[in-house]
C-alpha cells in the first residue's frame, strides 16, 4: 500500500516517542493541555505503519535500500 521510507530506529523512536506521549495523557488527564498527548498517535501510528507522509512529501528516506 505505502513505500516503507522509515528506518529501524527511527521506527523504534516513533514507537516509544509515541507510547510515552499517550501514556502521558492518561496519567495527566486534569491538565488544562493535557489533550495535546493525544499527537502521540501521529509518531505511533507512523512508526507502526514504517511510512511517513511527511517523509514522503520532502523526499526523505531514513531507511535501508532493498537490493533484489
Amino acid at each position: 500500500m505505502f513505500k516503507s521510507n522509515v528506518g529501524g530506529i527511527d521506527r523504534i523512536l516513533r514507537i516509544v516517542i509515541g507510547a510515552a506521549l499517550i501514556a502521558g495523557f492518561f496519567l495527566n488527564r486534569e491538565g488544562a493541555w493535557s489533550w495535546l498527548y493525544l499527537l502521540g498517535i501521529i509518531p505511533l501510528v507512523t512508526g507502526l505503519l514504517g511510512t511517513c507522509p511527511l517523509y514522503s512529501l520532502l523526499g526523505i528516506k531514513t531507511c535501508p535500500m532493498h537490493r533484489g
